[in-house]
């Protein structure tokens, strides 16, 4: 069997599709006719999930370093508080919390982490932006 020739086959017969559609019978599928319709079983192994979140954790990262030139004078624990915001919201939406952010800024993290938990976002989310208010403010996960 020539996998590379298979592969070429299958791309050229499949299509690729980088949003979900629906295929000629009406299931779910992604890429190149993945299924991912759990009506039929469909479904991405844990592997998949962890390659996704290692890309998806990728674009945030340079999404954030572009958007904020301050933010590599941050400690890892403050890092990684926004980095999980803007995976949670997207950065549009990030980028809302002008007040938050301006206090990152000037390093007043009372004041950011006052403000992340005066929102929408914390009402939405509970525990984790209580955890991440935490670290913003102190700086550390108090977890570990």
């Amino acid at each position: 069997m020539n996998r590379q020739r298979l592969k070429d086959r299958l791309k050229l017969d499949e299509g690729l599709r980088l949003e979900p559609y629906q295929d000629s019978e009406g299931w779910w599928t992604v890429g190149y006719g993945r299924l991912i319709d759990t009506r039929k079983g469909g479904k991405i192994s844990e592997d998949e999930a962890e390659y996704l979140l290692n890309n998806d954790i990728d674009v945030v990262i340079n999404q954030v370093i572009r958007e904020f030139p301050w933010f590599g004078d941050l400690s890892d624990a403050r890092q990684e508080v926004i980095l999980n915001m803007v995976f949670n919201l997207g950065l549009p939406k990030f980028k809302g919390f002008k007040n938050a952010i301006t206090a990152m800024k000037r390093h007043d993290w009372t004041d950011a982490s006052r403000e992340m938990l005066d929102s929408l976002w914390s009402r939405q989310v509970g525990d984790r932006a209580v955890r991440l208010s935490a670290a913003m403010r102190t700086g550390e996960w108090g977890d570990a």
